[in-house]
């Protein structure tokens, strides 16, 4: 690892200050942390009109159009200049290729105009990582669901290691493909909405459950709620609000199913709930409950720090950064997976 790796020993008392990069899907986001303080963390989302998702070389051009405008209001919201930043961080991956390369681009360009060596990230461990520092979560199963990743996580023998996860499509992009099927609005996430709608619903409609030992399956049943929608709605059988809340009680039970099974493989008595959906109130509602039949711990952020931000990339390249890693010019590509 000597080879990979610049090392650089840092004093104890030294205070690191970390900027990072975040755009591995619609949202662009730079944020700074300085010894897990939060210093400033702006970003901007892309939205697409309602029944549409984002297309890879369309996010990219709008992370293109305004990714040094939010590096600017970073700087300024923390009060730094460049000559003030000890590394800069960026999302390797996983993520869609073209927003990624976007912000590996700058993310190169920025750390050899200042100087400053670069740290890719891995996008899940950023988010973990902000997850605990927010926290204060020690050593937790992670639920992390967003609409690229569903996946159940905990760290042992020195590493995060997946206990389960889905087999096909994530938690995030069942809803989101919904949402386009009953023209739910994609502002200001089609996620969000179908949550608000969720509470107004009050018929449950009977959806396939598919739990396979540890891991979910949702292609089917977005197949199954894609086909029956039109049907039951254009019969009187139900409401958009019945249908929402249907999916979402299913889909969330599933999560809090192999959640407690990765607990009592793990003997783990906290929970932590990290990504995009992570804010979903109803979901944390209903891991609370499992929570408290064992007596273990549930721990979740907010919207600040469970959607796609920089702060998180910050963090875990804070962290990295700390521990003597550097990512090499040669070796600051991207990953899709």
């Amino acid at each position: 690892q000597v080879s990979q790796y610049f090392v650089f020993i840092l004093p104890a008392e030294t205070m690191t200050v970390v900027i990072g990069f975040e755009g591995s899907a619609n949202k662009i986001g730079v944020g700074i942390i300085r010894d897990g303080e939060v210093l400033s963390n702006p970003r901007r989302t892309y939205i697409t009109p309602p029944g549409q998702g984002f297309l890879p070389g369309e996010t990219a051009k709008h992370h293109r159009s305004v990714i040094l405008t939010v590096l600017q209001e970073a700087l300024n919201e923390a009060g730094l200049k460049a000559a003030d930043i000890d590394c800069v961080a960026y999302t390797k991956g996983p993520g869609m290729g073209a927003p990624l390369v976007t912000v590996a681009i700058v993310a190169r360009t920025v750390a050899q105009l200042w100087g400053k060596p670069l740290l890719g990230v891995n996008h899940c461990i950023g988010h973990i990582e902000m997850g605990r520092l927010f926290t204060n979560a020690q050593n937790p199963t992670v639920l992390y669901v967003s609409g690229g990743n569903t996946q159940v996580i905990a760290y042992s023998e020195r590493r995060y290691r997946i206990f389960g996860e889905t087999i096909d499509i994530a938690v995030g992009n069942c809803l989101d493909r919904f949402a386009r099927v009953i023209k739910i609005s994609n502002d200001p996430s089609p996620g969000y909405n179908i949550e608000q709608m969720a509470k107004k619903g009050t018929k449950y409609i009977d959806l396939p459950y598919t739990v396979k030992g540890m891991d979910v399956s949702y292609s089917g049943i977005l197949s199954y709620i894609e086909d029956a929608a039109h049907k039951l709605l254009s019969t009187g059988q139900c409401m958009p609000e019945d249908l929402c809340f249907s999916l979402q009680e299913t889909l969330f039970a599933m999560l809090v199913e192999i959640t407690e099974r990765a607990m009592a493989h793990c003997g783990s008595q906290e929970v932590l709930i990290v990504g995009g959906v992570g804010c979903n109130l109803r979901l944390q509602e209903m891991m609370g409950v499992m929570c408290k039949e064992r007596g273990a711990r549930l721990f979740a952020t907010d919207e600040r720090f469970c959607i796609d931000n920089g702060a998180m990339i910050a963090q875990a390249g804070w962290e990295m950064f700390r521990s003597g890693h550097v990512t090499e010019l040669s070796d600051s590509w991207i990953t899709q997976r």
